[in-house]
């Protein structure tokens, strides 16, 4: 007897002593429960069975293009400014004030009459002296005409002379302290705040000057280089393009360029920075002396610089890269040398080409040979589908 006739006789005894214990009809009842709970269980396991998911498409990023412009290489610095002439004003001949002739903080020219002092006793001394000198003239002429007749004695023609001179002296000398009774304003400036009114005696010794008046146009701007840069700025000393910057904040002004005054012979010690100054036209008085400005030294203009959003550079283990959409919309990444910024773009010195496109945002998402859509939205929103942001 074969295996299966052996079984199927096998079956029939089982069924028949379970028909025989349980009866016909509950036989059956169960065996389509049974049947029933195995049909559900297989419907519930193929309902559960993971779905095949469908292959991405390309991803949508946010691409720019490469551009060409000249830009300045500069280097950026804070700073400060100084008057261009600071004078302070001390009377050099003793005396009481008698009269102010300035407005405190007016601007002044070159000869503006400031303080006067009480003249009087130098007039009169200057009288004085004058009289002598008229004397001693009158003296010396007679000595001249006794001179022509062999009838004077050297000594008292050589004394005669003498006095004349030294008469002389003493009108000029008497004169220049009468003029020195009229404080005058020795430059253009700004005259500060006085320190002294009419009515209080001034002199030689005074410590404190009557006045301070400070050149302003056109005015410094003081500012430190670091010693690593000093190489790269002597570079450019006498580049025709060096120019220096200065942009106060907050004046709603607009940065103004200037010329390279000066620079130091001697790095600070301690400090490890060399101070450089430079000369700004300030015909609107915009910059005031002490001001806290930002500078920029502009050494030289870069011509045709690569540029590319500042977003596009992107640092990885093997230094700075950029994620470069091929013309099939695969993704290259490229190793760059970024240079400086410039306002939003950043100078590549090497690594692209111009009209190349780059990717801009979302780049943690993205792979080499990726598959991607250019110009469409990026995961951090951006142009519409089929609009490439190109730079301008």
């Amino acid at each position: 007897m074969t295996t299966m006739a052996r079984a199927n006789v096998l079956t029939r005894e089982t069924v028949g002593k379970l028909e025989n214990r349980f009866g016909r009809k509950r036989l059956y009842w169960g065996g389509g429960l049974i049947v029933l709970v195995a049909l559900a269980l297989t419907l519930r396991s193929v309902a559960n069975r993971p779905k095949q998911t469908p292959a991405p498409g390309p991803r949508p990023v946010t691409t720019a293009k490469v551009i060409t412009q000249d830009v300045p290489l500069y280097l950026d610095e804070i700073g400060s400014t100084a008057a261009y002439e600071t004078v302070q004003i001390q009377a050099q001949v003793s005396g009481q004030i008698v009269s102010r002739d300035f407005k405190d903080g007016a601007d002044v020219k070159k000869g503006d009459l400031l303080f006067q002092i009480d003249p009087r006793p130098y007039e009169a001394a200057l009288a004085s002296a004058q009289a002598d000198l008229a004397l001693n003239q009158a003296t010396f002429k007679r000595q001249v005409e006794l001179r022509t007749k062999n009838v004077t004695a050297n000594q008292d023609f050589d004394t005669a002379q003498a006095n004349e001179r030294r008469s002389e002296a003493a009108v000029a000398a008497a004169q220049v302290n009468l003029d020195r009774c009229y404080i005058k304003s020795p430059i253009d400036g700004r005259a500060g705040l006085r320190n002294v009114d009419v009515g209080n005696l001034v002199g030689p010794a005074g410590t404190a000057p009557l006045l301070t008046i400070m050149g302003m146009d056109p005015i410094y701007t003081d500012f430190t280089v670091a010693e690593p840069d000093l190489p790269l700025v002597r570079r450019y000393l006498n580049n025709p393009n060096l120019k220096v910057v200065t942009d106060a904040d907050g004046d709603n002004v607009e940065p103004r360029e200037g010329k390279l005054y000066f620079i130091d012979n001697a790095v600070q010690p301690g400090a490890g920075t060399v101070k450089v100054r430079g000369e700004t036209p300030n015909q609107d008085r915009a910059l005031w002396p002490a001001q806290f400005v930002k500078v920029r030294l502009i050494l030289d203009v870069l011509k045709e610089a690569k540029l590319v959003p500042g977003s596009a550079v992107q640092i990885g283990q093997n230094g700075p890269y950029v994620f470069i959409v091929k013309p099939d919309s695969t993704l290259e990444l490229r190793p760059v040398k970024p240079g400086q910024s410039q306002g939003d773009l950043t100078v590549i010195t090497d690594g692209v080409q111009p009209g190349e496109m780059v990717v801009t945002s979302g780049q943690l998402q993205l792979s080499p040979g990726m598959k991607v859509n250019p110009g469409a939205a990026g995961p951090n929103g951006g142009e519409k589908p089929g609009q490439a942001n190109t730079i301008r």
